[in-house]
């Protein structure tokens, strides 16, 4: 009876590890793609901030290398991501009394171009955007800046993130 109760139970613990072995917990499936290609995204934005470029391009990398086993590759990726950064402004969100701004808004815009080379019908090309709010009396450098830089790249990459290889 003990025999067969292990049994059973090596047999289910089994069948689950393996049911479960295809699921990722980041929530991407890259199907079987094996490569990754992320070309330089330009800033072709009218206002430019001459560290975004080389900043959005690195976090797309450290995002799809986090979080899925493809290898990064120069050319003919399997999934193949290009686009250019194309806005970057300043606005005034909110006034005070007396007419003056009391929080500005810089929002960051990029559209991506996403090639499936295996699935093609997940291509696709979009515009992908947020923001990140500051006081007005704050001048946009220096930590200001690193600080709205850290939450609208993670909010975008992560975005086309979900687009691409997470289906949301």
């Amino acid at each position: 009876m003990k025999k067969i109760f292990y049994i059973t139970l090596f047999t289910i613990s089994s069948l689950l590890l393996v049911a479960c072995g295809a699921y990722s917990f980041t929530g991407g499936s890259t199907g079987d793609a094996k490569t990754l290609q992320i070309d330089f995204f330009p800033n072709q934005a009218p206002l430019v901030e001459p560290n975004l470029s080389q900043r959005f391009t690195q976090e797309m990398l450290d995002l799809f290398t986090r979080q899925t086993n493809l290898t990064t590759v120069t050319s003919n990726g399997d999934l193949y991501f290009s686009g250019e950064i194309t806005g970057y402004r300043i606005t005034p969100m909110s006034a005070t009394s007396d007419q003056t701004a009391a929080q500005n808004r810089l929002t960051i815009t990029v559209n991506v171009r996403f090639v499936n080379k295996l699935v093609e019908k997940d291509d696709f090309e979009k515009q992908f955007s947020f923001y990140s709010d500051f006081a007005a009396d704050a001048q946009l450098t220096d930590s200001v800046l690193e600080a709205a830089f850290d939450e609208i790249l993670e909010r975008i990459t992560q975005d086309i993130f979900n687009a691409s290889v997470a289906k949301w």
